[in-house]
């Protein structure tokens, strides 16, 4: 019987099916030096907060370096859970949190560095890309506690993520922070629609 090719609802879940296999064998390491997953996690946001520094600096290529060399603690933190078999769900908590708090301090530094040039309308547009983007993350979680799979949409984390590196490499900042003011907010409408029909799916079929 040939086996089923594997589906994948978003760019996040089949990047994370590729870097399975070194992720984990990296949280088996760090677990066996006795690294704890939730320092891994604090030592992602600080990482995160330097490069927002550099970004509200206009330092952008430096920004975008500090943020790639930061990026793997985003996955191994939770490989270093399951290696310890980690059964409590605070550690859920904890990285959620810290990431909403990193994805806040992106778009601060870069609304700081355009109020600094008097560019109102793009300290605007990076708040607004902020509003989308935590309101992505809660979305999701709303859906979930209703018991509703929510892993759709455009701008899920690691496009968000690809999207912030190209702009600050490149330079063309001001139109990623565009591209991601008008495609976070749009993913929340993905998501608000798709959790409408799938709840009013449950209905019906109670019924």
């Amino acid at each position: 019987m040939s086996q089923q090719p594997r589906k994948f609802n978003t760019l996040t879940d089949f990047m994370r099916y590729l870097t399975g296999g070194l992720t984990s064998r990296t949280g088996q390491v760090l677990y066996r030096w006795g690294v704890h997953p939730d320092l891994i996690t604090f030592i992602g946001l600080v990482i995160v907060a330097i490069a927002a520094y550099a970004a509200a600096q206009g330092e952008f290529s430096l920004s975008a370096v500090i943020l790639i060399l930061g990026a793997p603690l985003d996955a191994v933190d939770g490989a270093v859970a399951r290696a310890m078999q980690r059964t409590g769900k605070f550690g859920a908590l904890f990285d959620s949190t810290l990431d909403r708090y990193a994805d806040g301090l992106i778009f601060t530094g870069l609304a700081y560095y355009y109020s600094t040039e008097a560019e109102h309308t793009l300290v605007l547009v990076c708040i607004l890309a902020l509003i989308g983007t935590e309101l992505v993350s809660y979305v999701r979680a709303r859906a979930e506690g209703l018991k509703v799979d929510c892993k759709v949409g455009l701008f899920t984390r690691m496009e968000r993520m690809i999207i912030i590196l190209v702009m600050l490499l490149t330079g063309y900042v001001e139109y990623g922070v565009w591209v991601l003011a008008v495609g976070t907010n749009f993913t929340v409408m993905q998501r608000v629609w798709h959790v409408y029909r799938a709840l009013n799916e449950r209905e019906r079929v109670g019924n």
